[in-house]
């Protein structure tokens, strides 16, 4: 019995080493050779091994000596063969999940990273570029400089911290309230506890000076060119605010009555309150050389062809507001709305008057959940939302677990069948089939076969379709504008294909994303504009940062953002997120390891990025 003691503390204390070792899978830096992360994988495999079977035991051993000799410059195309012929034989015939897993995820490494093997057999070295970068500059979609504004934040120069955000990133406020923060995802802190709570320090520091009280860089001067950017969203005011500091002048037209896009029309009031969002607009306004034409749709009040000859350059900053209905019968019925176009009725004060109705959401993605918590402050009876697994609800953790509080009810391994309607022409119910979850695809996620079980029907008054949004080209692609399944065509450069002098980004180009993607295209498209313009301007970015010290390396606890209280917050569309104290403020930002100055992101005469 005294044994059996010993073995479960030792269990429980091996337990408590992988619970670490596991957040420091999660923090391998971007810019790493996969070979190495393939083969110290292969490695954890090999000390699972029991030693009872001679493939996993011995095979595994001998494919990890193989991938060695790559790596050390030694291997050949012979080597690569024997790779694939050992792990091939491995995973017909070893005796557990530990050599056959093992050997398949080699396999895959051939296949994924081939370029990779080959680039290591041939010229002895990664691919170019693979190198590992500082993780929440590279993970930021705008790159922006995450070290230099925490640190800011660390020393109290707030407006300083707006401004090293504003050098990529011209919606400082916005995206405090409601970026997905990717920025986060690999944060080397995990390897000691957790991510540094990147958005949470974002938003401290635009709760201590307002976006628009700080100054932004001073405009050069102008060029004489002209710049149309169609759509006055994140990606259009990203594009026209780099431009105007170039010194072009810029006309935005929008077929809205105020700026913003989707931010304001798109993202309910308790997750950005506009009067913040307005924080943005103004500051980008007062760079000076930009024009809002609003109330403005192309192809109705102007023509597209008219746009492109009164300017040396125009930007498709269109985004994706038209929501997405399913083509099923009755998805045209009564009190069927799809989540994009419900939540702009809402944002433009028409919103529909849910009092004691049953709410069904077809959906799990961040609109979805949007649309699911503005239903309950629209006074539903009840929010049912239904997916058909697991890995549909896209939607941030947080969100969720926010829609859960406020007493949104979640059903999963439902596929939706069609919709019933009433005599009069209004949903009256939605019928749905069980599923049973099968094997997974080969990005990793569970795939559904039908259940047994009968179709199961499901009463409800008003249906909310979170299926997804699209772009309205109709009048461009009338005008010529390429477009392939509802997308502009344009490159990576964001150049409108076959159209030169007209570029394009954001959601018209690669469909419904995050507003941190769509910044990041307006950036990108400004600066290939201002090329193709004939100029190679720069934009100032010399915001002093504080000197990095050595972190001490302390376990510590993270900062969350608070919210009020479910029961409160339900009720009405005030903004639910609370501010952080001081303490918790400079208790987080002293948690950055400053990357930018020690470790992967450190460069020998300047910092990494």
């Amino acid at each position: 019995m005294k044994q059996l003691v010993r073995r479960g503390n030792m269990n429980e204390r091996i337990d408590i080493v992988l619970n670490k070792f596991r957040s420091r899978m999660t923090s391998y830096p971007p810019g790493m050779c996969p070979l190495v992360l393939y083969r110290s994988l292969l490695q954890i495999s090999m000390n699972q091994t029991c030693g009872k079977c001679v493939p996993c035991r011995d095979g595994l051993v001998e494919v990890d000596r193989l991938l060695g000799d790559i790596l050390s410059g030694d291997g050949d195309g012979d080597t690569l063969a024997r790779i694939e012929r050992l792990c091939r034989m491995i995973a017909r015939t070893a005796d557990c999940a530990v050599g056959v897993s093992a050997a398949n995820l080699i396999l895959d490494s051939l296949t994924e990273f081939a370029d990779e093997y080959e680039s290591h057999i041939h010229r002895h070295r990664c691919v170019e570029n693979v190198t590992q970068t500082v993780p929440c500059v590279t993970l930021c979609p705008a790159h922006v400089d995450v070290p230099g504004y925490v640190a800011l934040v660390h020393a109290g120069d707030y407006a300083g911290a707006v401004k090293k955000i504003r050098e990529k990133n011209p919606f400082p406020t916005a995206c405090a309230m409601v970026c997905e923060h990717p920025c986060e995802r690999k944060c080397r802190r995990r390897i000691i506890d957790d991510a540094v709570n990147i958005r949470g320090l974002k938003k401290y520091a635009v709760d201590q000076v307002r976006a628009d009280e700080v100054e932004t860089p001073r405009r050069n001067v102008g060029t004489g060119k002209r710049v149309a950017v169609v759509g006055g969203g994140p990606s259009g005011l990203t594009a026209a605010y780099f431009l105007s500091l170039m010194g072009h002048h810029v006309d935005v037209y929008d077929a809205h009555e105020k700026l913003g896009g989707m931010l304001r029309y798109g993202i309910p009031e308790y997750r950005l309150p506009k009067d913040r969002l307005d924080e943005d607009i103004r500051a980008i306004l007062s760079v000076g050389g930009i024009d809002a034409h609003l109330n403005t749709k192309v192809g109705a009040d102007i023509a597209f062809d008219a746009i492109r000859k009164d300017h040396d350059a125009v930007y498709l900053g269109l985004g994706a507001q038209l929501g997405n209905r399913m083509p099923v019968d009755g998805a045209d019925g009564k009190n069927v709305v799809p989540a994009a176009d419900f939540l702009q009725q809402v944002a433009s004060g028409q919103a529909p008057d849910l009092t004691g109705k049953r709410v069904a959401l077809i959906g799990g993605g961040n609109v979805a959940m949007d649309a699911a918590r503005t239903a309950v402050r629209l006074n539903a009876r009840s929010v049912h939302v239904f997916t058909r697994k697991r890995d549909d609800y896209t939607a941030l953790e947080n969100e969720i677990e926010a829609a859960m509080q406020e007493g949104v009810r979640f059903r999963t391994l439902l596929s939706f069948l069609n919709i019933e309607l009433d005599d009069g022409g209004a949903v009256r119910a939605i019928w749905l089939q069980p599923q049973i979850v099968a094997e997974y695809d080969k990005f990793g996620f569970v795939q559904t076969e039908h259940s047994s079980n009968y179709p199961y029907r499901f009463l409800c008054d008003y249906l909310i379709l979170g299926v997804g949004q699209r772009s309205d080209l109709s009048a461009f692609i009338e005008a010529g504008v390429p477009s392939e399944r509802g997308r502009v065509l344009a490159d990576v450069t964001c150049e409108v294909q076959g159209m030169p002098g007209v570029f394009s980004g954001g959601d018209c180009v690669t469909g419904p994303s995050t507003a941190i993607n769509a910044i990041a295209a307006g950036q990108v498209a400004a600066f290939n504009i201002d090329e193709y313009l004939g100029y190679h301007h720069k934009i100032p970015g010399d915001t002093p940062l504080p000197a990095a010290v050595p972190n001490p390396c302390i376990p510590t606890g993270r900062a969350e953002i608070e919210e009020k209280d479910p029961f409160e917050r339900r009720d009405n569309f005030d903004f639910v997120e609370l501010s952080m104290t001081a303490e918790e403020a400079m208790r987080e930002s002293g948690r950055c390891l400053r990357c930018d100055h020690y470790g992967c992101g450190a460069m020998i005469g300047g910092r990494g990025e």
